[in-house]
């Protein structure tokens, strides 16, 4: 997944998201040590505090552990990996909607759009 900043919204939120994509997505397994700030910082192309910044928020929402000397990883809780990927979804989802409904789109003709395009795909 790219690091794909903006500069309208806080970077270290957009790091904490991209990152918690790669988990929910498998790219991160549970269990598995993440790389380190440093190097999470030079991919992404931002300064270690920030993305510091974003891990801690990650661990807060218990998405990844700081074990001493040995870096962090991500949860082996996998509800509340699965958790997320919904809500993440869900999200999703529901900004898809609103601009189906701001182009004039009702709920039936939505739907009928993902159907037909889940076809093609």
């Amino acid at each position: 997944m790219p690091w794909e900043l903006q500069n309208n919204r806080q970077i270290w939120l957009q790091l904490a998201e991209v990152l918690t994509r790669r988990i929910v997505s498998g790219q991160y397994p549970a269990g598995i040590r993440i790389p380190s700030v440093r190097d999470l910082a030079a991919e992404a192309g931002v300064n270690p505090n920030t993305m510091q910044r974003a891990l801690a928020a990650m661990e807060e929402q218990g998405l990844v552990s700081a074990q001493r000397n040995t870096g962090r990883f991500v949860t082996e809780d996998e509800e509340l990996i699965t958790a997320t990927r919904k809500q993440l979804a869900e999200e999703e989802l529901s900004a898809f909607c609103e601009k189906m409904r701001q182009l004039g789109f009702s709920a039936e003709e939505t739907a009928q759009l993902l159907k037909t395009k889940g076809e093609t795909t």
